[in-house]
């Protein structure tokens, strides 16, 4: 079958913008001919500097036929209906038109169109200058003359030819003829811009690639990719020396180069005084080139650039061109730092109070003062020192005034870890300035020194109460301030590390902190706190739970004192904030192979005997501690695994089907008063009525000592009590007194089995 050779030739296309691009091509014309019944073997695109390229193979000769029967108004309609039906069939006369009969609508007028498929090398013709006039290029221009034109062609960078091709393997390809303004499209294309600029006729694909290698052009980016790499390594080894890899900087450096050429320069030696991050930086962000380092891990004065050329003099005027710059860039950044060790951290600090963090949230002086009154009361909950944690958020974002991290942005943190530790401060004090922003990703690796995860769980804290505080909440696809990132970053912190934190306390405590807040006025201690929120009078019945659990669950100087008339809103918005970080957790979950329906089902535990809570499961049961969530996920995925759990959730599933049903004729909570012992008849009635009590004794208890696996193995038992029940009761008796206390003992075993977990929202066959 034919197949379709496109190349698109252009002045250098940037590096960032290629695989996109190569993508882009790829999907806009095969969707465009599969949208016209020309389906396709396969497809691959390429890109490199100087050209976008695509083959596409096994396409059809032709496209296919098309019948279609358009039906029309009945036999006997008004002539102006026949008209219109003829003019949308293209039909000229009625007598062109078949009848057909319908049993309840009479006859009526059908046209059956019949199309002939066009050529696919028409077609071909119609779609690609499509494709390269809405090419979707985050940045494009018009050049020459034509740019003066109404539909000037505006494409990344100045386009040169069009390669476009179609035909079998056992013939000559047939060049597919358009023109986009005023460049036709051909079967030539060129070679590498300086050693084979010449022109280079091309037929099909197979011919085209093995053209371009011999003019000196690797089409393919993955193997320009490997050539670097491989060629890197070889240098690096012969020197004793090692690559230091960089996946993004290797991406980068594979759109800048059409026939690679790696080769090794140095740079002086005294420059190695610096940290190596700077180094690396430094020679990466200016130069594009690789580091090297020695077999101890530090790093060699040598690093691996990468040409577009095979220089006559074996690159040595290449590498002399990039010593250079590097030089002075190395001259620039150990100047930084050495002027940067000279002024303290702390005398740093005041120049924070003139940047600001965000225009509601006031600067990062003040939202240092915040950090560090958090990351103080996070301290004795992750087992860090208070003094220790307090001073590293004092520092942790000194750095950001100094001069290296003026130059190198990406660097904030790791130079203010570099120069706490030359200025003497705390070992953990210094690695928390670094530590605190991670993670900055899923991959980015987790610290686990007590002082970095208190002073990051207040950063990240501080910054998500902070917005929610001003109602700057992230909204479908868009979240400016990384705050999705954030809550991640948390629960990471959180679950990695082991550790017990309940959210929706700390939330209270840093929302109170916000001044900016038009929500808060001032932090109170505890006792002070609880007299003001008695004396709002606010305190309905729709609140005292939701005051009980606040002041029950807060630690002294850490709750604001609301007024009246926003206390409300202020809880609702940490209670928000917590179902923001219970959305994330389940994402973390399933990234990790959890279900979402025992995610579901784990936070919806309503123990009979908690207070309900908004925002919490039904009825209650603290939601906002990570760590339980995680474990009551786990102990109902393995209870699941066992016959007992599938059998009981089979239970469980016909006790609420029934209860549904009556529920809709007596009403909702008709059953919840306890059964009448009394009034048991059956062996099973009695035998389940036992097992329930044992069994909400019995899982109480696992459940106060946190114990879920406990608690789902007390659940087991109550397996063959209940399959006993559904074989040998009939839950709707006539006398309407048995039916009633058998409704309130499925209802007492729908309760003991939602306070462990809510089986409702496990998925299956009767859910």
């Amino acid at each position: 079958m034919p197949d379709l050779l496109l190349e698109l030739f252009s002045e250098e296309i940037p590096a960032r913008m290629q695989t996109q691009a190569a993508v882009e091509l790829r999907k806009r014309v095969t969707d465009a001919l599969v949208e016209r019944g020309l389906l396709y073997e396969g497809a691959a695109s390429f890109a490199t500097p100087r050209r976008l390229a695509l083959h596409v193979a096994g396409l059809p000769a032709r496209q296919p036929d098309t019948r279609e029967e358009k039906k029309g108004p009945r036999v006997g309609a008004p002539e102006g209906a026949i008209q219109g039906f003829l003019k949308s069939a293209g039909l000229s006369s009625i007598d062109q038109a078949t009848i057909q009969t319908d049993p309840k609508k009479g006859d009526f007028y059908v046209a059956v169109i019949e199309r002939p498929g066009a050529q696919t090398i028409d077609i071909l013709a119609e779609i690609i200058p499509a494709t390269i006039r809405n090419f979707p290029w985050p940045k494009s221009m018009c050049w020459g003359a034509d740019s003066l034109r109404p539909d000037a062609l505006r494409w990344v960078r100045p386009l040169h030819s069009i390669l476009a091709t179609f035909g079998p393997e056992t013939e000559a390809p047939d060049i597919v003829r358009f023109a986009v303004n005023d460049i036709q499209s051909g079967d030539v294309t060129k070679g590498h811009r300086f050693m084979a600029p010449g022109t280079i006729r091309v037929k099909r694909f197979d011919d085209y690639v093995p053209a371009l290698e011999r003019a000196k052009v690797v089409l393919d980016s993955a193997r320009r990719r490997e050539i670097i790499l491989a060629d890197a390594k070889n240098l690096a080894m012969a020197q004793g020396l090692e690559l230091v890899e960089d996946p993004g900087l290797l991406e980068e450096v594979a759109g800048l180069v059409e026939w690679p050429v790696a080769l090794m320069g140095s740079f002086n030696e005294e420059f190695l005084s610096i940290p190596k991050e700077v180094i690396r930086a430094t020679i990466r962000v200016n130069q594009k080139c690789f580091v090297l380092k020695k077999p101890d891990g530090a790093l060699a004065n040598r690093f691996i650039l990468v040409a577009n050329i095979e220089a006559i003099d074996g690159g040595a005027t290449i590498i002399a061109g990039n010593e250079r710059p590097i030089a002075a860039r190395l001259s620039d950044a150990k100047f930084f730092y050495e002027t940067d060790l000279k002024t303290k951290l702390e005398d740093r600090l005041p120049k924070l109070e003139s940047i600001v963090f965000h225009e509601k949230l006031g600067t990062q002086a003040q939202r240092v003062a915040r950090i560090m009154a958090l990351a103080k009361e996070l301290a004795p909950l992750v087992g860090a020192d208070p003094a220790k944690a307090e001073r590293a958020a004092k520092l942790c974002k000194a750095d950001l005034v100094t001069e290296m991290v003026g130059e190198f942005p990406e660097l904030q943190g790791l130079m203010g870890r570099y120069y706490a530790a030359a200025q003497g401060e705390d070992a953990s004090v210094a690695a928390a300035c670094e530590e605190h922003y991670k993670p900055q990703g899923p991959s980015d690796r987790i610290p686990s020194d007590p002082v970095s995860i208190a002073v990051g769980l207040a950063d990240k804290i501080d910054t998500l109460t902070g917005f929610w505080a001003i109602d700057e909440k992230p909204t479908g696809s868009k979240d400016p301030y990384a705050l999705r990132r954030a809550a991640l970053g948390v629960i990471r912190l959180v679950l990695e590390n082991g550790l017990r934190l309940r959210l929706l306390e700390v939330s209270v405590a840093a929302l109170g902190r916000h001044s900016g807040s038009s929500l808060l006025r001032g932090v109170m201690d505890q006792i002070e706190a609880v007299e003001a929120l008695t004396a709002t009078g606010v305190a309905s019945d729709a609140l005292k739970p939701i005051e009980e659990n606040l002041v029950s669950r807060v630690s002294p100087n850490s709750i604001a004192q609301f007024t009246e008339e926003n206390f409300e809103k202020a809880f609702e918005r940490c209670l928000d904030l917590l179902n923001f970080f219970i959305d994330r957790l389940k994402v973390y979950l399933r990234d990790r192979g959890a279900r979402y329906d025992l995610i579901d089902a784990a936070l919806g535990a309503t123990p009979a005997d908690s207070a309900p809570l908004a925002g919490e499961g039904e009825g209650g049961g603290s939601q906002d501690d990570l760590a339980l969530i995680v474990a009551r996920v786990e102990a109902l995925s393995k209870f699941l695994d066992t016959e007992d759990g599938k059998n009981l959730l089979a239970g469980f599933r016909r006790a609420v089907n029934i209860l549904k049903i009556e529920e809709k004729k007596d009403g909702l909570g008709a059953f919840d008063a306890p059964h009448e012992p009394g009034s048991l008849v059956e062996p099973a009635e009695h035998a389940l009525a036992r097992a329930l009590a044992g069994t909400r004794e019995e899982t109480q208890a696992h459940l106060a000592r946190e114990d879920f696996a406990g608690a789902m193995t007390a659940l087991s038992g109550l397996r063959t009590p209940v399959d006993a029940f559904f074989d040998d009761v009939t839950v709707n008796a006539e006398e309407k007194a048995l039916r009633l206390n058998r409704l309130r003992l499925l209802n007492e075993l729908r309760r003991a089995m939602v306070g462990v977990a809510d089986f409702g929202k496990i998925a299956g066959e009767g859910a």
